[in-house]
């Protein structure tokens, strides 16, 4: 399954979109394994997963690509409730849980978005932040070939992530390795600006994405609001 890399773009998105300060207080005690690792990824990223994104974006018309995105964030905000009930955020799960509905069956299967429009808004949870709810540690930060940034808590999370995606209920396994191929280039699609601009201003890109990762995720198992010590 292609799953594994669309867990290494999602992690991409977040660090990508969060300023990374400098995080003196990153705990990588195995920075050479994660430089390798990290390495790697870019590798295949810049000479498969790069150019098959431009590709898509230049030859799908964009009306199509954006109902491919909201297919696949359909199945995002059914797993985002099942966390936000985990958490105990029940207003936050029935706002998901609506949205599911809503956009499942006005939506045609969710390739149409109309919850947003109804103002129902997405709140994107995992169970890399329900454990971080239940009182986990981030731990270590650690680097995954194709699964990409991580921490220790993130990776026992992750299967249980990766398995939410649609590809995993498609019986047929050609199916299944489609849906899940075509979820990785239409989410490196969507990255492709961001990541060119921090090719452009970033000099050393491992520290900026492992910076930017650790404090994405903290900010997201407080919902915005961390606590000024001990980072989780």
């Amino acid at each position: 399954s292609a799953m594994p890399v669309a867990a290494l773009l999602l992690a991409l998105q977040g660090c990508a979109s969060t300023p990374a300060g400098g995080n003196a207080q990153a705990n990588d005690p195995i920075e050479s394994w994660n430089r390798t690792m990290f390495g790697f990824n870019e590798s295949l990223d810049e000479n498969v997963l790069k150019p098959v994104a431009t590709g898509y974006t230049k030859v799908v018309p964009s009306v199509a690509r954006t109902g491919v995105t909201n297919f696949y964030n359909n199945f995002q905000d059914a797993w985002s409730a099942v966390n936000s009930f985990l958490q105990g955020k029940f207003e936050n799960g029935g706002i998901n849980t609506m949205r599911v509905i809503t956009n499942t069956t006005l939506g045609v299967g969710g390739l149409f978005d109309w919850a947003t429009e109804m103002r129902m808004e997405r709140h994107t949870e995992d169970f890399g932040q329900t454990l971080g709810a239940w009182g986990f540690d981030a731990g270590p930060y650690v680097v995954w070939p194709l699964l990409g940034p991580s921490t220790l808590r993130d990776s026992f999370g992750l299967p249980l992530d990766i398995a939410a995606s649609p590809s995993t209920f498609i019986d047929s396994t050609p199916w299944a390795i489609g849906v899940g191929v075509l979820q990785v280039i239409d989410t490196r699609a969507g990255l492709l600006g961001t990541t060119n601009l921090l090719d452009d201003i970033v000099i050393d890109k491992y520290v900026f994405v492992r910076d930017g990762h650790l404090q994405r995720r903290r900010s997201l198992v407080y919902d915005g609001n961390p606590p000024e010590s001990k980072a989780t």
